[in-house]
C-alpha cells in the first residue's frame, strides 16, 4: 500500500502547504506583490521547462515532478488573481438587486482576465506535453481547473461556506458576487461526478499489471480529486475550514497594520480638479493606496462644492450647492502609513485647478 499511500501524503501536503503559502503572500502589503510575483514567475518558467523535459519520463520520480510542475503553474495563476494583478475589467461590488443574466455577466467581468490566464496556462501545459507518455502535469492542471470552476459556480449559486474569509482585503468586493445558501441544485451533481472520477483514478492505481509510474500517477491524481471533493463538501458543511490554514491566516492578520482615522482640513482650500479626483477614488477602490476602509469628504470645485464617499469598493461623487459655512474636510479610515500616501495624492488633485 506504500505505492498509493506515499503519493497520497505528498499530494495532501503539497495542497495544504501551497494553499497556505498563497494565502500568506496575498495578505501582505501591496508593495510586496511585485517581489512575490517575480519569484513566482521564476518558478513558473522552471515548471514549464519541467513539463517539457519530463514529458518522456515514465519513472516514479517523473510522476512526482510532473505533478509538482502542474501544481506550480496553477499556483502562479492563483497568486496572480489573489494579489489583484489578474482579476477582471470590473473591480467593483455586485450592483444591488441585479439577478439572472445581468448578475452572471457582472460576475464574469469581475474574474475575466483570471479565466483567460487559466486557459492560457492549460494551453501551455498541454502543448508542452502533447502526445507524450507523461501527462501528469496536464492532468493535474486539468483537475484543478475543472474542480475550481465547479467550486466557483456552486458559490455563485449559493453555499453555506462561501470562503469569503480567504479573500484578501483588496478583493473583498469579489465576495459580493457570492450567495449564502444551505444548498443549491448543482451541488449534488457536481460532488457525485467528482467522487466517481476520484474512484476511477484509484481504480486505475489498483489495476493488476499497472506499472510503478501508472500507480504513482493515478494515486497522485486520485488524491488531488479526493481533496477537491472534500473542498466541495466544505462549501456546505458548517465547519471552520479556515482552521486548516490558521498558520497562514494568523500571519496574514499580523502583517496588516492597525487601522486608524485621519481627518484633514488644513491645506485643502484650493479647488479640486474633478477628473483627478475621480481617478484618485478609482485607484483607492482598486487598492492602490493599501487597505483604505472608507473615505469621504467635501471639497471646493470650480463651480461650487463636491461631496464624495467611498466604501465597500464603490465611490459616489455629488455636486452640492455652496453654503456660507462650508469648509473643506476629508475623513479617511485605514492604516496610517497608507493614509499618509493618500493625503499627498489628494493634495495633488488640488493643484491643477489651483494653478
Amino acid at each position: 500500500m506504500a505505492e498509493i499511500g506515499i503519493p497520497a501524503l505528498v499530494t495532501i501536503f503539497a495542497w495544504w502547504f501551497s494553499t497556505g503559502l498563497i494565502l500568506l503572500l496575498d495578505g501582505l502589503r501591496r508593495e510586496t506583490f511585485v517581489r512575490s510575483m517575480s519569484l513566482a514567475t521564476v518558478v513558473l518558467v522552471l515548471a514549464l521547462y519541467g513539463v517539457a523535459t519530463l514529458a518522456q519520463d515514465t519513472s516514479t520520480s517523473g510522476a512526482y515532478l510532473g505533478f509538482l510542475c502542474g501544481l506550480a503553474v496553477w499556483g502562479w495563476i492563483e497568486l496572480s488573481f489573489l494579489t489583484g494583478i489578474l482579476t477582471g475589467p470590473r473591480r467593483a461590488p455586485c450592483p444591488p438587486g441585479i439577478q439572472g443574466p445581468r448578475r452572471v455577466v457582472a460576475a464574469i467581468a469581475a474574474i475575466l482576465w483570471h479565466e483567460f490566464a487559466i486557459i492560457g496556462g492549460a494551453a501551455l501545459v498541454i502543448a508542452l506535453s502533447w502526445g507524450a507518455p507523461n501527462q501528469v502535469a496536464a492532468w493535474t492542471f486539468g483537475i484543478l481547473w475543472v474542480m475550481r470552476q465547479s467550486t466557483k459556480i456552486n458559490i455563485f449559486l449559493g453555499a453555506r461556506n462561501t470562503g469569503e474569509g480567504f479573500l484578501p482585503d483588496h478583493l473583498r468586493y469579489i465576495g459580493t458576487y457570492f450567495r449564502s445558501r444551505p444548498m443549491n441544485l448543482l451541488f449534488p451533481f457536481s460532488v457525485t461526478a467528482a467522487t466517481l472520477f476520484c474512484a476511477w483514478l484509484f481504480h486505475r492505481a489498483l489495476l493488476p499489471g499497472a506499472t510503478p509510474f501508472e500507480v504513482t500517477a493515478a494515486s497522485l491524481l486520485g488524491t488531488l480529486a479526493a481533496l477537491a471533493v472534500l473542498e466541495h463538501w466544505f462549501l456546505m458543511l458548517p465547519l471552520p475550514v479556515e482552521a486548516l490554514w490558521r498558520w497562514a491566516m494568523d500571519r496574514r492578520a499580523a502583517a496588516r497594520p492597525a487601522p486608524g482615522t485621519a481627518a484633514w482640513e488644513v491645506g485643502l482650500s484650493a479647488p479640486c480638479d474633478a477628473a483627478s479626483l475621480d481617478r484618485l477614488l478609482a485607484e483607492v477602490a482598486d487598492g492602490a493606496y493599501g487597505r483604505v476602509e472608507s473615505l469621504h469628504g467635501t471639497l471646493r470645485s470650480g463651480s461650487g462644492w463636491v461631496q464624495f464617499d467611498l466604501a465597500g469598493g464603490q465611490a459616489q461623487v455629488l455636486s452640492v450647492a455652496p453654503s456660507g459655512d462650508a469648509a473643506p474636510r476629508v475623513v479617511a479610515v485605514g492604516p496610517m502609513r497608507d493614509l499618509a500616501r493618500l493625503r499627498s495624492a489628494l493634495e495633488a488633485c488640488l493643484r491643477p485647478a489651483a494653478a
